[in-house]
């Protein structure tokens, strides 16, 4: 049986042998699934399609609708928006490196109550230990308001968020937004809630392995950050 309580996004752009576990994930859970194709190779973008015919889901070339160089983020979160506000639901992004459990999104929402904006799931590696964007929340033992940034590795937003904050105010000229939105979202009013108990297994920056020079090579990692105006926050 199919939820449809909640709109479940996917940006994509290749690591296709990754990011397919991740949508049999989210398809298993019993959600549908938008995958935002970024711009991946042709053969990958084949591969999405045959996805979308087995599985059901909904795939979107970002390539048909923009000449911006991938990431299309800003594009992504102002569109998904739109249909989330004409569907009266929430927003739930589950980023391609990440494996959600059955029950992962269903717990989102359960915690998506009155005043608050944002509800992320806590990241662990393969061994269990929390990782990669969530190292801050080792030491904390039950799920609870953070003031901390959350990440979009799998996130839900809020109806009554999206309502408050319209995403073309983002920047365009920026790659990310978790960081500025999770500051919105208290700066509106809203409560942001980090789940210890709601873990999803986390693989960082499969889709952009360069970034992993940020734990194995930084001065190397913030040198191309700088000359080469890449991921900005």
């Amino acid at each position: 049986m199919v939820k449809e309580t909640a709109h479940v996004i996917m940006p994509v752009k290749d690591s296709l042998q990754t990011a397919e576990q991740a949508i049999r994930a989210v398809v298993a859970s019993g959600y549908t699934l938008t995958v935002y194709d970024d711009f991946s190779t042709n053969e990958n973008a084949v591969r999405l399609d045959a996805l979308k015919t087995e599985l059901g889901i909904e795939v979107i070339h970002l390539n048909e609708h923009t000449e911006h160089p991938s990431p299309n983020y800003h594009w992504v979160l102002t569109h998904a928006r739109h249909q989330c506000l004409e569907e009266g639901c929430h927003l739930v992004i589950v980023e391609s490196d990440v494996m959600v459990a059955k029950q992962t999104i269903d717990r989102l929402q359960e915690a998506a109550t009155n005043g608050v904006g944002m509800v992320a799931a806590v990241t662990k590696d393969e061994q269990g230990a929390i990782n990669f964007p969530y190292e801050y929340a080792r030491g904390m033992k039950d799920d609870g308001a953070c003031k901390k940034r959350l990440s979009f590795c799998c996130t839900l937003l809020t109806n009554a968020f999206l309502h408050a904050y319209d995403f073309e105010q983002l920047d365009p000229k920026k790659n990310w937004y978790d960081v500025h939105i999770s500051h919105i979202s208290r700066q509106l009013g809203f409560e942001n809630i980090l789940q210890i108990s709601n873990p999803v297994m986390h693989k960082p920056h499969s889709s952009r392995p360069w970034k992993q020079l940020k734990y194995t090579h930084p001065l190397l990692y913030y040198w191309r950050k700088l000359t080469q105006g890449i991921d900005k926050i």
